[in-house]
């Protein structure tokens, strides 16, 4: 969990007057009580109205609330559309999770904005994108996260066959088609994969260390360069 999300977290377990230890935060939110001790801590340093102490609880004041997100009309059409969008074309997690956030933006939006953003009519529809593309798209965005070797079986456009192990570097959507932009150790450079065309895919159990050279800018780099920017046939 990322510490902003952190941070809300705490802040939603204390709403309301609600006395909470930081043990108990720190079983709610899987990290140690001295993290909690110090996050507690910076909250109150910005000024949030925390009170209590390290083996008693912690409570914030009755009244005291998050303010409600404000965007412009432009924004939630922006908000709600890449959701959708992300819903439709993403990974099978990343579409769960977009549609999380759609519901949570609904909560969190007061009453004009929360209708704006029920009024958008920008939709998306996927026929194409099968569950073995979606769950591809998660295997990969994971395996860049964690800097994970990938081992592929991949059919070009001929429908050969090739095996080839890469250090996944990013991916870029098409409109209908994802790729894997990754640095091939067997050709040693970079190399664009469509994601259609991986019959199987694992990790080796390998992770590769940041290479500057073999990094996801270079191939941007290179690609400016060279003038290209055309998905892979």
């Amino acid at each position: 969990m990322r510490r902003a999300d952190r941070l809300f977290e705490i802040i939603q377990h204390l709403r309301g007057g609600r006395r909470t230890t930081a043990r108990a935060l720190a079983d709610a939110l899987e990290v140690s009580p001295r993290t909690i001790y110090r996050d507690i801590a910076d909250l109150m340093a910005t000024g949030v109205p925390i009170s209590g102490e390290a083996g008693y609880g912690y409570v914030m004041e009755a009244g005291h609330d998050i303010p409600p997100l404000m965007f412009t009309r432009d924004e939630i059409v922006a908000l709600v559309t890449g959701a959708r969008i992300a819903r439709a074309w993403g990974g099978a997690t990343m579409a769960r999770a977009a549609e999380e956030a759609l519901i949570k933006i609904a909560e969190v939006l007061p009453p004009d904005a929360r209708a704006q953003a029920e009024a958008v009519e920008v939709h998306s529809m996927s026929p194409g994108l099968t569950q073995d593309v979606r769950e591809r798209i998660d295997g990969i965005e994971a395996g860049i996260c964690d800097r994970a070797v990938l081992r592929l079986s991949y059919a070009d456009a001929a429908g050969n066959p090739t095996e080839r192990q890469v250090r996944p570097l990013g991916l870029w959507f098409w409109g209908k088609v994802w790729t894997l932009i990754a640095w091939c150790e067997l050709r040693e450079d970079f190399r664009m994969f469509r994601l259609d065309r991986i019959v199987a895919m694992d990790r080796t159990g390998a992770r590769f260390k940041p290479d500057q050279g073999r990094s996801l800018r270079a191939f941007y780099a290179r690609m400016e360069a060279e003038g290209k920017g055309q998905m892979p046939g």
